[in-house]
């Protein structure tokens, strides 16, 4: 089969339709052209031009788009302050807990104004579950009381007001801008500067310096979608300690290719969230078209 980043996608002995390991709609990359391509990075890399970086990437955002056609946002919500303070909630815990625990807050407290006004010890239990539950509560006591006093109970809808209210950085302001309001942001978690390490877009460790060095790679459009993308593909394939470079659809384009298991069928049992076995109707819920809501009311667990 072509193994260019294209649109081809053919049969593969290695698809599961053809009794492999590897979703049907994953590129698969010959593990030979892998190692090449990955050797010749290193060799060239240092010196590989801003326009030769910029092609790369938007070459693999491409492969990852089509890996991950349904990536949104992994946090559950129904306005801008939901996913705000669900956003909050997420720090040190999953997106799975904060998911399993919102639904109980905001039908409890439907609006700032009764978030604030909320005994603080109701609150604390209410976020128990997502571990640090004392600063928790406090923190989102006291967003909603900022919310409240100086935006009139909505969530503004600019970097500079977001960044001003208690406890929300540039990460969580821009998972609110893309998702929330449709504004192009990067969202850097430990997944997107791991992943974009990996690739050679930066050198930083700091997540306003890999933001500032990603954003000259693409278009702003594609911001909020590339950061879907990078971090669904670092939870499930690019995975902090041992990557499943094996059966990675962008290895190839890849510096980083080896640093994993690069034997596909041992790659594939490091696959996990609804590409791992044994979870085949999961992923084709998602390629369906089913919301995230719509799969976990049919009995699917999203997470791990």
């Amino acid at each position: 089969m072509s193994t260019s980043p294209g649109n081809d996608l053919q049969p593969h002995p290695l698809h599961r339709a053809e009794g492999g390991p590897v979703p049907d709609h994953v590129r698969i990359v010959d593990p030979a052209r892998a190692r090449a391509g990955a050797a010749r990075r290193r060799r060239t890399g240092k010196t590989e031009t801003e326009l030769g970086r910029k092609r790369r990437a938007r070459k693999i955002d491409a492969v990852l788009g089509r890996t991950y056609p349904y990536a949104v946002a992994e946090l559950d919500f129904g306005s801008p302050w939901e996913l705000l303070v669900a956003t909050v909630l997420s720090a040190q815990t999953t997106d799975v807990r904060v998911n399993a625990t919102t639904p109980a807050l905001f039908g409890r407290w439907l609006t700032p104004r009764s978030l604030a006004e909320a005994e603080r010890p109701e609150v604390e239990e209410m976020v128990r579950p997502l571990g640090f539950y004392r600063s928790k509560a406090k923190a989102i006591q006291g967003l909603a009381q900022r919310v409240e006093d100086e935006f009139g109970g909505e969530v503004p809808s600019t970097l500079d007001d977001l960044v001003s209210l208690p406890g929300v950085g540039r990460k969580t302001a821009h998972v609110v801008l893309g998702n929330a309001f449709g504004r192009p942001g990067i969202t850097v978690d430990t997944h997107f500067g791991r992943l974009a390490r990996r690739f050679e877009w930066t050198t930083e460790e700091a997540p306003d310096k890999v933001e500032r060095d990603v954003m000259e790679l693409f278009e702003p459009g594609d911001w909020t979608d590339l950061s879907h993308h990078l971090i669904y593909h670092g939870r499930r394939i690019c995975h902090a300690r041992k990557p499943a470079c094996g059966v990675c659809p962008v290895a190839d384009l890849c510096p980083s290719y080896g640093q994993g298991p690069t034997e596909p069928h041992t790659a594939a049992k490091l696959m996990t969230y609804e590409f791992a076995a044994g979870r085949e109707d999961l992923l084709q819920g998602y390629l369906g078209g089913k919301s995230r809501l719509e799969l976990r009311a049919s009995g699917h667990s999203l997470g791990l």
